[in-house]
């Protein structure tokens, strides 16, 4: 099921699993700006409009274990639905060292516009999947740069990242490691960040969740993407499993 701000793969799955990419793709509808922020293409494609690979590996993630997964149709550069409405990086204008020309005079009725055709689209759709489920498992699926400008190489292969609630994190954390894997503990980002979409849509209700960030190289095709997403589902059931949750 397609719509303007998202897409659903699988949601009459009966599955536990809510598979989520806040930021599937590097889509920037017609309406702003005529489809363009005024980056050049080599700047779309890089991490700070997508998270390059994650959605192919939410999508095979998804589907071994028969649940659902909802994608977004735009850019995170657009509107980034990992933020609460509150969160001064929700419309950025200045990511990774480089200016967003198109959101540097964006107003608030532009930000308005942004919110009520995408981000709160978005987020209700995945609030209708999560009710849908008598015990549902979050799970968020993301990828992060191998490096970021000025900064050292990042060794980690997979992070795991959480706020306060490890039911989850925790022994996927030494599942990952134990499969041989440079594994993040809350790194290179922390999972707890009041407002994103784990918190709005699983930590806030007490639902089991956990947040997988790949490195992007690791996930550039999609066989990459098939292979990571065929690791992982075996692991995270025995995870859920052990944990009784």
């Amino acid at each position: 099921m397609t719509q303007e701000s998202y897409d659903i793969v699988g949601a009459d799955r009966p599955g536990r699993w809510i598979v989520t990419c806040d930021h599937a793709t590097n889509i920037v509808p017609d309406w702003i700006h005529g489809g363009d922020l005024g980056l050049p293409a080599a700047d779309m494609n890089r991490h700070i409009a997508y998270d390059i690979g994650a959605e192919g590996v939410a999508n095979g993630l998804a589907a071994a274990l028969d649940s659902p997964m909802i994608a977004t149709r735009f850019s995170r550069l657009v509107i980034d639905p990992n933020r609460g409405e509150q969160d001064p990086t929700l419309l950025m204008r200045l990511y990774d060292g480089t200016v967003i020309p198109a959101n540097r005079a964006a107003d608030s009725a532009d930000l308005t516009q942004r919110l009520e055709r995408l981000y709160r689209p978005y987020h209700a759709a995945v609030a209708d999947l999560v009710a849908q489920r008598d015990n549902p498992v979050f799970c968020a699926i993301h990828s992060f740069t191998p490096q970021l400008k000025g900064r050292a190489p990042r060794p980690w292969e997979v992070a795991i990242l959480y706020a306060d609630d490890a039911r989850l994190a925790a022994p996927l954390v030494q599942a990952c490691r134990d499969a041989g894997w440079v594994t993040g503990d809350n790194q290179p980002y922390s999972g707890n960040l009041p407002g994103d979409s784990v918190d709005r849509h699983a930590h806030q209700h007490g639902i089991p969740n956990i947040l997988i960030e790949l490195r992007h190289d690791l996930i550039t095709t999609p066989q990459d993407q098939a292979l990571w997403a065929g690791r992982l589902a075996p692991i995270l059931k025995q995870v859920l499993a052990d944990t009784g949750l």
